[in-house]
């Protein structure tokens, strides 16, 4: 389209920060601003000419009877003056993000974008330059870009404490997640997709949802996985304060994509796109919009909130036999969804042996003998090694009586870049006994006289946190609520992995 604009008058007219978009009929017509960012470049006409053609083209992917071209405008001697994109005016009200704040239903609407944004992703250009932006360096690079932003921006917003604990989460799973990426990178998980999916660039029509305003700027910033493109939306969902919805939203992204990536690289992407959007918060803070700082703070929260929860964990769950370690590890491994590993069934699969199937010896003979006992613990670590690389946080269920096995896990952990917690779980040594008498098809071969070996050879274990249940009752049904509660405490102490559901944060007065 290479007309100038007609003469009608514009009937409303919305801005953000890089754009102006006036209304007239049936049209909406878009004016890049002629800024320049840290992150983008439209101070010159031949930069905001560019950039109409690149959104038109590159919108056409989403919504390509919504994008109608690109327009010149004309000063008065007839020079062309600057251009707009030219799209097909949308209905305000029918804006994702709208429908949301006014309690409307939007289910099935928000299940048709997570359909549509698979389906692109599926189909969308794939190749060395897109995929080195899913790797370890390059993901790096762009949380490094928005944190250097946004320390400036971010004065008297948010606290340097807050941007510092940012940048030593994201770097510390980044660190040890190499792995990770590169397996995202070899199985074609890194595409050229949307780049910002925000609730209100989706419109929900009647004959189906309308994805607008994708990112055009900066190929770079638009080539990523596609588990990072639903993490922005998700993220803007949290954001409207509809939790639920962005963990339905991020399950139906996962089912159409057939997406198997672990949920501790969810949250490092929801963190850092509630992050790069608290950098936008204080931008429009800086330009004069006031209530954009409450938005910055806001999303920072997320942020930090997201990367807690995101943390890779090595636990130690330790004990005696009949303690309840392996009950505690199943309850923990149930609640945060977690992987275990247990002793007595690596040890089993490294002889051959079932989990059920009996090798009883007596103390350290037989599969227990020092040397079988160094190979199952060095067998744990080695499967624990790979697991943490891959972004799963792992229990590790086994008695831990030797210093020298715990300084060896711990060493992983490092390593690892893992966060590492210590739990020992106790009990009267009548309990104990009386709980291992009543096994039945246990992989563990121990009895109280062994149990009796094991606590004579134990090392103290000063950096472990005690677990007991006080009453024995409960614990013959499993670990009561308020020692797995404290478990969970121990494991994640800046709050639960689910954090989806939270409350917005209102303005600061002053």
């Amino acid at each position: 389209m290479s007309e100038p604009v007609g003469s009608e008058p514009f009937a409303d007219v919305a801005e953000t920060h890089t754009a102006v978009v006036f209304f007239a009929g049936d049209r909406a017509y878009k004016l890049k601003k002629p800024v320049k960012t840290g992150f983008l470049d439209f101070s010159t006409l031949a930069a905001r000419a560019h950039a109409c053609r690149r959104e038109a083209e590159l919108n056409a992917r989403f919504a390509p009877d919504v994008y109608l071209g690109v327009a010149q405008v004309h000063d008065p001697a007839g020079q062309v003056c600057d251009h707009l994109v030219v799209m097909r005016r949308m209905p305000s009200d029918r804006r994702l993000s709208t429908l949301i704040e006014g309690g409307e239903p939007v289910d099935g609407a928000l299940r048709q974008v997570a359909k549509m944004l698979a389906a692109q992703h599926a189909a969308a250009p794939r190749g060395p330059a897109i995929s080195e932006q899913g790797s370890a360096g390059a993901v790096w690079h762009r949380w490094s870009d928005n944190i250097d932003q946004i320390r400036p921006l971010a004065r008297g917003i948010l606290d340097d404490a807050v941007t510092d604990e940012v940048q030593l989460l994201a770097g510390r799973f980044l660190a040890g997640r190499k792995p990770l990426l590169d397996t995202r990178i070899s199985g074609g998980y890194i595409v050229d997709g949307h780049g910002d999916l925000l609730a209100g660039d989706i419109f929900c029509l009647d004959d189906g949802p309308r994805i607008l305003d994708c990112l055009e700027f900066d190929d770079r910033l638009r080539w990523l996985d596609g588990l990072d493109d639903a993490a922005c939306c998700a993220m803007d969902l949290e954001r409207l304060g509809a939790g639920d919805l962005a963990e339905r939203f991020a399950t139906w992204y996962a089912e159409f994509s057939g997406d198997p990536a672990p949920v501790s690289l969810h949250h490092h992407y929801v963190a850092y796109r509630a992050f790069m959007r608290a950098k936008v918060g204080c931008l429009r803070a800086s330009q004069g919009d006031r209530p954009a700082a409450a938005d910055a703070i806001h999303l920072a929260d997320v942020t930090l909130r997201h990367l807690r929860a995101g943390a890779v964990t090595l636990v130690l769950v330790g004990g005696l036999p009949g303690t309840g370690k392996t009950a505690l590890a199943g309850a923990l491994a149930g609640r945060l969804s977690w992987t275990v590993l247990s002793s007595d069934q690596v040890r089993k699969e490294l002889a051959g042996l079932g989990p059920g199937e009996r090798a009883s010896a007596s103390y350290g003979e037989g599969i227990y003998a020092p040397a079988w006992t160094v190979r199952t613990y060095d067998e744990l670590l080695r499967r624990a090694a790979g697991l943490l690389s891959l972004g799963e946080s792992v229990l590790l269920d086994a008695t831990w009586v030797a210093a020298g096995q715990r300084a060896a896990a711990a060493g992983l952990a490092d390593r690892a870049s893992a966060d590492f917690v210590q739990l020992r779980c106790e009990a009267p040594t009548d309990v104990a006994a009386g709980r291992i008498r009543a096994r039945v098809g246990d992989a563990s071969d121990a009895d109280p006289g062994i149990a009796a070996e094991l606590a004579a050879a134990q090392e103290p274990w000063p950096d472990a946190i005690s677990l007991a249940a006080d009453e024995t009752a409960e614990m013959a049904a499993g670990w009561p609520p308020y020692a797995i509660g404290r478990a969970l405490d121990a494991v994640r102490p800046h709050g639960p992995q689910h954090v989806w559901h939270s409350a917005r944060p209102v303005m600061p007065p002053g």
